[in-house]
């Protein structure tokens, strides 16, 4: 994961706590699954509910959590009786390798996972297979859309609807009010936008600010952001390079459209040029237009950008203009305004007063509404049930 993803020691260490925590989770809920039963034994009758498999999947993970995405995602699937065919990103398939090779360590039985390297061609020729019962993706808003509209469509031979599992794009907020810690705050926000340069799609990439207390956040999130050391990530600083030429020229984009956006406080550009690395500086870019490209598209980099708003009330309500619904977060000492967010922030996974990065397996069951995703929940106790179908049995007594 350092060599392939660019990740710090630290995160490399997190991805692989958290691939660990997926495998144990998911084995421990298949056996809860096996055992189920319906809540009702109708008089002269012997009811039962089985869950069975759907069949052949193709599992699609991302390069972002090489390890944990993809060994959650997998193993969902074949501890529900599937097989699977597993197409890793392109960026990273060497961890992926490695990681089929400790299933057949493990002693899986063979063809259960089939290992297919290759780009985004491959995937598609994957989904369109009419021999393919569902499809579990983790990538990008367009991708996943993609995926999802391929696969409503059936094809010569297939018998059922293609089952989608799609864990797409964010644009996450952190809202602040006006009584909030505010260092407490500080660090949340910086760890949230900027660890693994803020390619997680939880990252918070939008900062929404009561009015009153805007510029003394602003300074102890610049303040933070200027002391994060760069550099190689094999070395583990904190901010590493982004992932390929692409983001970074990506990214370096909407750096540019930064300036006309607002006020860059910090960073602004490359720390490098292409050649030397793709390192990218830490951005906050304050008093951004909520209806701006800035503040509205998924950048997938270190770029910050925020606002202000005149209430609790508003600040929420510029948190959900947005055609995202992943991850939020709230840093506030006022509890009528923590149960208004817990009610109205549309969000999959919301947390209050702590950052929106870093869900764990079996606590914070991940996924997001609207165009975030299906809202499958990793690493909750429904999970299971989007790799299985569910056949009612009942028996009359004589």
């Amino acid at each position: 994961m350092v060599i392939e993803a660019g990740k710090n020691w630290v995160e490399a260490d997190a991805d692989t706590a958290e691939a660990i925590d997926f495998l144990t989770f998911y084995a421990g809920q298949a056996l809860t699954l096996a055992n189920s039963a319906p809540a009702i034994q109708y008089p002269g009758e012997q009811n039962r509910l089985e869950y069975i498999p759907l069949g052949v999947g193709v599992v699609l993970p991302p390069w972002n959590f090489p390890l944990a995405i993809l060994a959650g995602m997998t193993a969902a699937a074949i501890v529900t009786g599937n097989t699977v065919v597993l197409k890793p990103s392109p960026l990273t398939p060497t961890v992926a390798h490695e990681f089929v090779n400790l299933l057949e360590h493990c002693g899986i039985p063979e063809g259960v996972v089939e290992l297919v390297q290759g780009g985004a061609d491959i995937g598609a020729s994957l989904v369109e297979d009419p021999r393919v019962r569902f499809i579990s993706f983790t990538g990008s808003k367009r991708a996943g859309l993609q995926i999802h509209a391929t696969a409503a469509s059936p094809r010569s031979g297939q018998k059922w609807i293609k089952r989608t599992i799609l864990e797409m794009g964010g644009k996450d907020a952190i809202v602040v009010d006006r009584d909030a810690d505010l260092e407490i705050a500080a660090e949340g926000i910086v760890s949230s936008a900027f660890g693994f340069s803020g390619q997680k799609c939880s990252a918070c990439s939008r900062l929404i600010v009561h009015r009153d207390v805007y510029y003394p956040l602003l300074d102890a999130v610049v303040d933070r952001t200027r002391r994060l050391p760069w550099g190689d990530p094999a070395e583990n600083y904190t901010v590493g390079p982004v992932i390929d030429l692409a983001a970074y020229r990506r990214i370096c984009e909407y750096l540019d459209l930064a300036v006309g956006s607002g006020r860059v406080l910090v960073g602004g550009g490359p720390y490098t040029e292409p050649e030397q690395g793709y390192y990218i500086q830490p951005t906050v870019v304050a008093d951004v237009d909520p209806a701006s490209r800035l503040f509205q598209e998924e950048i997938f980099g270190p770029v910050l950008a925020a606002t202000p708003a005149d209430g609790f009330a508003q600040a929420i309500e510029i948190a959900n203009d947005t055609e995202y619904g992943l991850t939020g977060a709230v840093y506030s000492n006022n509890e009528e305004h923590l149960n208004l967010a817990a009610r109205d922030f549309h969000v999959g996974n919301l947390y209050l007063n702590r950052k929106c990065t870093g869900a764990m397996v079996g606590a914070h069951p991940f996924g997001g509404f609207n165009m975030s995703g299906t809202d499958s929940k990793a690493g909750g106790e429904d999970y299971l049930l989007l790799f299985s179908q569910a056949k009612s049995i009942a028996r009359k007594l004589l």
